[in-house]
């Protein structure tokens, strides 16, 4: 089937699935996740054949892209054969995984040969002790190590992340993008979004748009719009003289709600279909009550997805919108 049968009430079509394997991780960075988070039991969370069988029904429904999320993706058991399957699936265009680099040493190499095309790497501070501050955990050496273990392995993209929090770390946006461009890097600055309660910080202060970003990264640097897409939210400029894109999402600033392509399902298996607002479907109920029919799963998404909300509301102050952590929805 080329064509997606997934079309919401506002005619944008679906093609992008962001798939959670886990709510838990390794680190516990303050915009994500509590310090003493509690994780859903696993019997709660979907198996690796519950996975793929989510994925093959959006994959049938036309989905070209998968991105294959957490928590942390890769302390995930048996991830990497779940992605051989998922890299072997012709239909898709793109299958990615975002993570935290903390186990790329080890599994670059293996997440390459299982078919993965690209990785989004969180990193949030180029500082040691700032980075500890941000992830809870003395882990930049690691992550570090990490990044270059992927570049050596012939990932068609590997892109960086970073939230930008005024006087947290809005003062390396210069190193961040400096650090892309010395290593061939693309790289995306996201405003934070207002998902679970935080005590770290107060995002009515901390906030920084992505206008701000922009002026501070070309008080060094020469953008040029690009109109490179790889089908999430980002929005590129080109560094010129090099081969770094600069990418801003930003849903507070310059809403992106109008050409979303994109739905989540939780490691729950709660089909997410706007991440500013609360409302899901249980795809796991259904699944283990009906083991295997896989048309009732495929019915069940197209009809969720008339539940589609046009837009989020996300605002900058301080009350929390949506209680869930980001952890919980996959990123």
């Amino acid at each position: 089937m080329s064509d997606s049968r997934l079309v919401d009430p506002f005619g944008r079509r679906i093609t992008y699935l962001r798939l959670s394997v886990t709510d838990r991780c390794d680190f516990r960075c303050t915009y994500c996740m509590s310090e003493d988070m509690v994780f859903a039991p696993r019997a709660q969370i979907l198996s690796l054949e519950e996975l793929y069988a989510v994925a093959d029904a959006f994959i049938a429904l036309g989905v070209k892209r998968i991105r294959v999320t957490g928590g942390e993706p890769l302390v995930r058991k048996g991830l990497v054969g779940l992605l051989a399957k998922l890299g072997a699936r012709e239909e898709l265009d793109d299958l990615a995984i975002t993570t935290n680099g903390s186990q790329l040493q080890t599994l670059a190499a293996q997440l390459r040969e299982a078919g993965v095309d690209r990785l989004n790497i969180s990193l949030d501070s180029l500082r040691r002790d700032r980075f500890a501050e941000f992830a809870r955990r003395d882990r930049l050496d690691q992550v570090l190590a990490g990044v270059e273990a992927a570049r050596a392995c012939g990932f068609r993209g590997i892109k960086l992340n970073s939230v930008i929090q005024k006087g947290r770390n809005d003062d390396e946006v210069i190193d961040l993008v400096a650090f892309a461009v010395e290593r061939g890097l693309d790289i995306s600055f996201i405003e934070e979004m207002p998902l679970g309660s935080v005590s770290s910080h107060q995002r009515e202060i901390t906030f920084c748009s992505s206008d701000e970003v922009r002026e501070r990264i070309e008080a060094r640097y020469t953008l040029v719009p690009s109109d490179h897409a790889t089908g999430g939210p980002s929005r590129y400029w080109q560094v010129a003289g090099s081969g770094t894109r600069v990418g801003f999402i930003s849903p507070h600033s310059n809403n992106f709600c109008g050409s979303c392509n994109r739905v989540r399902v939780t490691a729950e298996g709660k089909l997410v279909l706007c991440l500013g607002h609360e409302g899901a479907l249980d795809l796991k109920s259904l699944m283990r009550r009906h083991p295997g029919d896989a048309e009732r799963l495929r019915q069940a998404i197209m009809d969720a997805l008339q539940l589609k909300p046009e837009k989020h509301h996300f605002r900058t102050d301080e009350q929390v919108q949506v209680v869930r952590f980001m952890s919980m929805t996959g990123g």
